[in-house]
Order: C-alpha cells, then structure tokens, then sequence
C-alpha cells in the first residue's frame, strides 16, 4: 500500500515556500497562519526533516525543503497541464518573465511580428524588476541574468554593453566629440541597488582622472532613458534597448567607449517543457529576433 503524504499539507507548503511568508500563504488559501504552521508541522513529521528556518528574520527554505518544492511545483504543474487536457479547455497563454527595460524597449516592440507568425500562441508578460526565480509558479518561461539552476533550460539572448546616448537636440556635433566633453552636459545616472551609479562605473573603468558630474539620479534605466529622448542629459543604456530609437532619430550614440558590464541576458524554461510546441516555437523565435 502506497505511503502518500497529507496531499493538503503538500498544498499549503507550496504556497507558503512560494511566498516564503506563512501569513500571505494563508491569505492565498484562506486559512489562519497558524493553520499553514500546523500543515508544515504535519508534512515535517511525516518526511522526519525540516522545510524552513528563518535567517536575519527571513524565512527561508532549508537545502531538503527546496529539493521538495521543486518536485511538488513540478508535479503540481503537471497536473494543471493534465486537467486542462481532460478537460479540453483552451491553452492558457504563456508566462513570460521578463525585466521591465527589455520587456518595454526590445520585446514589446518585436511581438507584433510573433503574433503575426504565430497567432494561436498567446504571451503573458509578467514585469519584472529584478531577476525572477525559476519556478513554474512564477512563470513557464522567463528572462534572466541568472540561469544556473537545475533542471532549466538556458539560451544566451545578448551580453549587455552599456553606451553612450543623447538626444540630437542637446548634442547637435558628435564629430569630435570626446571624454572631455562629457563635462559640459549633465550626466543621466542609474544607481543600482548593490552595483552602484552606472557612470562611475564607466570612469573608473576607463581611468578618467576628474570626477564626474553627477546631475541627475534615477532608480532605472527606463527612467534615464526617457530623460535623455527629452534632452535632459547624457544616458548610459543597454545598446540592444536603444535600438529603435537611435534607428528613428530620437536619441544619437555619442563617440565614447563602451563598457561591457558582464551581464548576460538568457531565455530559460524546464528542461522538461523546452520540447512543448508552443514554448519551443517561442523559443526559437525570439533567438532569430533582431
């Protein structure tokens, strides 16, 4: 006789190892926090290990408990995927993961030509701000800079180069235009949280000896972006993001170098699922896109 586990608890651990958080787990489900306690309580007695334990008052999810999230997350969608089938309900639209830069300024932009090749695969864009994890929960395919998990399928998109932009209204010459000149415009900066001002970054890399101005300070590239197409000053962009722009004439590439930042963007998905018609031909789609 086949020994399951309590198929509730394993309900309620999925939630709240996906919110990492029992009281919004419950909000999910309804129940009471002390009632998700009370699930993971049970699903620890029967497995004999624990799931979570809390570090700097964050509750994460421990070596064993990660391993049965992802099987569960696996197995939990594979009985979604099942039940609409028995059911033969129509496909669901695929989840993208996507930072919101590359969603607004590159994907959004190309989509028109997908749906037209491919008007029966519907998209959902899911924006993010930050890398997102690689969960089915999250999403069935996603953009990343951090692709190294098991079980996932990765495909380089672009390694970021950051350049130089302006809009031609505020740089009219661009024929002698050198790292000097920098000092005569206000500089559009970009302050990352744990990475730091995008133009300092820029002028340490390339040993510029004076200081930089530093003007104008924005939490995104979007938002520096913007400010530059406004002649608000001097961006440092994603060189695939500012495609468009450049091509139109809203914004100039100025004669400066370039920094490569090391960053790398990847199309990922379960190596289960990269075989399913519909993630495959987006798949394949968005490696040909330009």
């Amino acid at each position: 006789m086949r020994k399951l586990p309590p198929l509730r608890a394993l309900q309620v651990f999925e939630t709240a190892a996906r919110h990492l958080h029992f009281s919004r787990a419950g909000d999910e489900l309804c129940i009471t926090q002390s009632a998700v306690s009370h699930q993971i309580r049970l699903l620890e007695q029967f497995y004999g290990f624990t799931l979570f334990e809390r570090q700097n008052r964050q509750l994460q999810l421990t070596a064993k408990g990660l391993t049965l999230f992802e099987l569960v997350t696996d197995q939990f969608d594979s009985l979604q995927q099942l039940s609409s089938q028995l059911k033969q309900e129509a496909k669901a639209p695929l989840r993208l993961a996507v930072y919101s830069s590359f969603a607004v300024k590159w994907l959004i932009p190309r989509l028109t030509d997908f749906k037209r090749n491919y008007p029966d695969i519907h998209i959902r864009l899911e924006m993010m701000s930050a890398d997102p994890l690689l969960n089915s929960s999250v999403a069935d395919m996603f953009i990343t800079g951090k692709p190294d998990k098991k079980g996932y399928y990765r495909q380089l998109l672009h390694k970021e180069r950051l350049i130089a932009v302006a809009s031609p209204l505020l740089v009219t010459d661009i024929s002698n235009f050198t790292e000097l000149e920098l000092y005569q415009y206000p500089l559009l900066c970009v302050d990352e949280i744990g990475i730091g001002l995008d133009w300092l970054r820029w002028q340490q890399h390339f040993n510029l000896p004076e200081p930089l101005p530093h003007q104008h300070i924005f939490s995104h590239m979007l938002l520096a972006l913007e400010a530059a197409i406004a002649a608000q000053g001097i961006a440092l962009v994603s060189d695939f993001i500012v495609e468009k722009d450049i091509t139109s004439g809203k914004l100039i590439q100025l004669p400066l170098p370039v920094l490569e930042t090391g960053f790398d963007f990847y199309f990922c998905t379960k190596q289960s699922r990269i075989h399913d018609r519909d993630i495959a031909t987006f798949a394949n789609w968005i490696k040909q896109a330009h």
